[in-house]
């Protein structure tokens, strides 16, 4: 898959909170959710958001509590995937389940500047700062992960595999 939007730079050590706050989580209605995303970090960041623009982060984004609705307002903001130095685990695992990408890769985070373009190729891990012309390599997802992140999740592709039966 083929992912081309604007770059939004975070630093290290973004927690879920941060993410999306805890008083917004009386609702799992991932349209509500996404008018908070990172609201506590950058009150703007939902205003400058576009549909297919990628968030980059230092070390240690997703960090905090397991909760799935930071990766779903995420997505639902229309935010196509995240670059990161290097992710908790729990949100690694949840994005994945709701087919939201997510690359690891510092060399790329060192040189993407917010505001660039950029362009991910999450079949083959290739990221591309168009801003600059500079490519890196990230680990490329196994087969059966980018078929989830294709499906568009994890319950989208069992759904896909039960009906072929």
């Amino acid at each position: 898959m083929a992912i081309d939007g604007r770059a939004h730079r975070f630093g290290r050590d973004i927690d879920t909170d941060a993410i999306i706050a805890a008083r917004y989580l009386n609702t799992s209605d991932s349209a509500e959710l996404a008018k908070h995303c990172m609201e506590d970090i950058d009150e703007d960041f939902v205003n400058r958001a576009k549909k297919g623009d990628i968030i980059v982060a230092d070390e240690n984004f997703g960090c905090g509590s397991s909760r799935e609705h930071a990766p779903i307002c995420i997505k639902a903001l229309g935010i196509d995937a995240v670059i990161a130095k290097s992710f908790a685990r729990i949100f690694y695992r949840n994005c994945i389940n709701i087919g939201l990408p997510i690359l690891e890769c510092p060399e790329a985070v060192d040189a993407i500047s917010d505001g660039d373009e950029v362009e991910v190729d999450t079949a083959s891990g290739v990221i591309t700062n168009k801003t600059t012309g500079r490519t890196f390599q990230a680990e490329p997802f196994p087969e059966f992960i980018n078929q989830i992140i294709e499906a568009g999740g994890l319950v989208n592709r069992t759904k896909k595999i039960l009906e072929a039966m």
